[in-house]
């Protein structure tokens, strides 16, 4: 008896990895059905996305073209600095080099 169940327990032993195999490649096709699944997801969320911003996009551009950004009256924006924010909220932008060498008179407020 006690040979048996030895026999039927080791006959189950060497079955076990033949059996294995398959839920193996099983799991293995639908992680890869899943990964495929989620590609496909992101694909469409991104085209999605595209096909909304795309127009508003184009319309920015146009918008871009006709504006007329001689009026800024900035010759040229490496000369001055990024814009600072006070801690009172006020907002400067400063010169990397002062329009004119000559010094403030007594009565100006540096800024």
């Amino acid at each position: 008896m006690k040979h048996a169940i030895a026999l039927c327990l080791s006959m189950l032993l060497l079955a076990t990895p033949s059996l294995a195999q398959e839920p193996d490649q099983d799991r293995a096709s639908d992680l890869e059905e899943g990964m495929d699944m989620m590609s496909e997801g992101a694909r469409r969320l991104l085209d999605g996305l595209v096909g909304e911003v795309e127009p508003r996009m184009r319309d920015l551009a146009d918008a871009l073209r006709e504006f007329d950004f001689d009026q800024l009256n900035v010759d040229d924006l490496s000369a001055y600095h990024p814009p600072e924010r006070l801690p009172n909220g006020d907002i400067i932008i400063r010169r990397k080099r002062p329009a004119d060498d000559s010094a403030p008179m007594d009565n100006e407020i540096e800024i």
